[in-house]
């Protein structure tokens, strides 16, 4: 019953969007009658919580060290999951990390920017899920890093363009919160 409060908390926070005449330019390129905006979702405390109690429900029993993925949308996911870890019984210390688009090309120039170290268990996370391409960019940068990177979390898998597929070819176990069905069906 979480997934459809959740669910209907990108309708109340106007986060799903559907055009089906217009539609909207994804990152991919490509034009959707669907826009999710998982920024505006969590910028939210609610639905930002609902998101975390899932994500930790659906990963509590993995041995992980930290969570983090690509700027900018796991930012607030990762620290609203380890957040929520923090205050879960038994706790979970989840150190939180971003993976930066480009490293930067001042100070220490650092593609990951957090606490992590050479053989961390990392749990990559995005807000949205299409092609797969920010999730595979930050598995690579963070595996380039040392970290060990075995599974990966979405809040929405569009089920679409093979993304879930592609993150899967680097041998990641792909969880998602739910789905454009999920959305629709909720949208009515």
């Amino acid at each position: 019953m979480l997934r459809d409060d959740l669910a209907r908390a990108f309708i109340t926070t106007q986060s799903f969007k559907w055009d089906p005449t217009g539609g909207f330019k994804l990152a991919s390129g490509i034009t959707s009658p669907y826009y999710v905006d998982c920024r505006v979702l969590m910028a939210h405390p609610a639905p930002r919580h609902l998101v975390a109690q899932l994500a930790f429900d659906r990963i509590k029993d993995l041995a992980l060290n930290c969570v983090g993925g690509l700027e900018i949308g796991a930012i607030a996911l990762a620290t609203a999951i380890s957040d929520y870890g923090y205050g879960a019984t038994p706790r979970r210390e989840w150190r939180t990390f971003v993976v930066r688009k480009q490293a930067k090309d001042h100070g220490l120039g650092k593609l990951i920017e957090g606490v992590v170290k050479p053989g961390d268990r990392a749990l990559i996370v995005d807000d949205v899920l299409t092609t797969g391409g920010s999730i595979i960019k930050a598995v690579k940068a963070a595996r380039e890093a040392g970290l060990e990177v075995a599974h990966a979390l979405v809040i929405v898998d569009r089920n679409e363009q093979d993304g879930r597929a592609n993150v899967e070819k680097l041998d990641v176990t792909l969880v998602s919160l739910l789905t454009l069905k999920d959305l629709m069906a909720v949208r009515k």
